[in-house]
């Protein structure tokens, strides 16, 4: 029996009013609960009980000691329950991981609302390209986007929708160069050329009415490893670039952008929440899985209509 255990069964005999008591609450043996005390005594070398044929006594160590022990064990109690209620409530704090422009522009709204739902949930994000690891940096959960299946790597991944880029360009450059007709078409044109993990490559495989085209990208005068960098420089005339559909969004609203081949699509993208296990999950991270699982499918859609509006105005 541990030293805790011990502190235990001296605290229930002083509360019992004696041995035989105490084991009856403990549901152990008379015999098991005196050896502990005596032994928590030879270990402390100090009394704490006067013992007699009908009750026992506190010595004056025992008293200062028995006060220890009781905030000891309510401390110990606290912790308990505060850890078995950690998959009952949502609470405390939930470190999320994304990537950059999905995270800005769907994770942080997310957070929002989950938070007016979950108020007592405290939220890290970090917003990042490279694929963290869960367990050593801390995090509770990744939100990442693949064009192909996910490595296997032990974690746990909850799908939570797709989808896609397209190519953009600026009003003022098409009315300068022309507004491709076709795939091939865009051979007379300046593209520009990102790498990140949602637009890998030199090739653009594009996805429309006659099924998969690819195209080989040109030498590019401009090359950058996020979208919103690309987009900045479509945005200012130098050629045709292909973007994250809600990169994208908001300047095809606004005419900023014009889509380019809006018949096509490319890069499609699986969106995936990582987490560690499924056992004994933290209620915080349950609860965000099931509100992500809920909203971004969602948030996807409404974007997806969006951009075919947006596309027509």
């Amino acid at each position: 029996m541990d030293t805790l255990q011990k502190m235990k069964a001296f605290v229930r005999v002083v509360e019992a009013g004696g041995f035989t008591a105490a084991a009856a609450r403990m549901n152990m043996a008379t015999g098991q609960v005196s050896r502990a005390v005596s032994e928590l005594e030879q270990h402390l070398r100090t009394r704490l009980l006067n013992r007699t044929t009908r009750r026992v006594v506190l010595t004056e160590a025992g008293g200062r000691y028995l006060h220890r022990c009781q905030q000891i064990l309510a401390f110990l109690e606290d912790a308990e329950a505060e850890a078995s209620n950690a998959h009952v409530l949502p609470s405390g704090r939930l470190r999320v991981h994304a990537t950059a422009s999905f995270g800005q522009h769907y994770v942080v709204p997310a957070i929002m609302h989950f938070q007016k739902r979950y108020p007592q949930v405290a939220v890290e994000l970090t917003l990042s390209q490279r694929v963290p690891d869960l367990i050593d940096e801390g995090y509770d959960v990744s939100i990442q986007l693949s064009s192909t299946e996910l490595p296997s790597s032990g974690l746990i991944a909850v799908r939570l929708g797709r989808s896609y880029s397209i190519l953009c360009a600026s009003p003022h450059y098409l009315a300068a160069r022309g507004n491709p007709s076709s795939v091939a078409g865009l051979a007379e044109h300046t593209c520009l050329q990102t790498t990140s993990p949602t637009l890998p490559g030199s090739r653009w495989h594009l996805d429309g009415p006659d099924g998969r085209e690819v195209f080989a990208l040109p030498p590019s005068p401009f090359r950058a490893n996020i979208a919103d960098a690309t987009a900045c420089a479509i945005r200012d005339g130098v050629g045709i670039g292909a973007l994250p559909l809600w990169t994208a969004l908001p300047w095809l609203r606004d005419g900023t952008l014009t889509r380019v081949l809006p018949a096509y699509r490319l890069s499609e993208m699986q969106i995936h929440a990582l987490y560690v296990s499924r056992e004994y999950l933290d209620a915080k991270i349950r609860s965000w899985i099931d509100f992500m699982q809920e909203s971004i499918p969602q948030m996807l859609g409404n974007d997806e209509l969006a951009s075919g509006i947006a596309n027509s105005c």
